[in-house]
C-alpha cells in the first residue's frame, strides 16, 4: 500500500471517530440520525476505496447493498422519530 492509502485510512478513521462521538453525545435525536447517516456514507466510500485497492469488483456490489440498506435505515429511523412527536 502506498502512502496515499495510509493517509486516506487515517482521515477516514478520524471521520468515523467524530461521527461516532456525535452519535454518543448528540444533544438531539436528529443530530444522532444525521451522524449515523454520515457514518454510513463514510463506510460506503471506504468499501468502494477497498474495491479500488484490492482491484476486486465484488466490493462494489457490497457497497451498493450496504448503501441501500443504510438509506432504508435512515428513512425508517427518521419516520419513527417524526411520528414520536
Amino acid at each position: 500500500m502506498s502512502v496515499v492509502n495510509y493517509i486516506y485510512f487515517i482521515l477516514v478513521g478520524f471521520g468515523v471517530l467524530f461521527s461516532f462521538l456525535r452519535i454518543l453525545l448528540g444533544p438531539t435525536s436528529a443530530d444522532r440520525v444525521a451522524a449515523l447517516d454520515t457514518l454510513n456514507v463514510v463506510l460506503t466510500g471506504t468499501i468502494v476505496f477497498l474495491a479500488l485497492v484490492f482491484n476486486n469488483g465484488l466490493y462494489l456490489d457490497i457497497a451498493l447493498v450496504y448503501g441501500l440498506l443504510s438509506f432504508i435505515e435512515t428513512v425508517v429511523i427518521s419516520r419513527f422519530l417524526e411520528g414520536k412527536k
